[in-house]
């Protein structure tokens, strides 16, 4: 089966050469989101917590363009400035994965490519077998 190029209108345009998400198959491989809004604005300025609601707002926005919701995400990858922040990311994480957890790295990284990010998330999604 070909991958196909996941675009959700709840999204910014990505600033470089790559998909918001790729579906193939039933896999979804959801890029890197940030605390960028769909107007390409940063939400949270300093506040990790806002910044970690809007990345799982942008992965929600991902994953159902794909046809599946939160539920469907079985790994996730956080990228942090901080580790020391790890309570806080994972307080706002329980709010929107409330099923069964995706497995989960974290690691801390000295910069992102934009200097008020806080933290990034990527995922990898398994869709139900009647997902369009």
């Amino acid at each position: 089966m070909p991958k196909q190029e996941i675009v959700s209108p709840d999204l910014a345009v990505p600033n470089g050469h790559f998909a918001q998400a790729t579906r193939a198959g039933r896999l979804v491989f959801i890029s890197g989101m940030t605390a960028r809004n769909a107007t390409g604005g940063v939400t949270g300025v300093g506040d990790v917590s806002a910044q970690t609601h809007q990345v799982c707002q942008n992965l929600e926005a991902a994953v159902k363009a794909a046809g599946g919701t939160l539920d469907d995400i079985a790994r996730v990858d956080v990228y942090v400035r901080n580790m020391e922040d790890f309570d806080a990311i994972h307080a706002v994480r329980r709010q929107y994965f409330t099923g069964v957890a995706p497995a989960s790295t974290m690691v801390e990284v000295s910069k992102f490519v934009n200097k008020d990010y806080l933290i990034e998330i990527n995922a990898i999604a398994v869709l139900p077998e009647d997902a369009r």
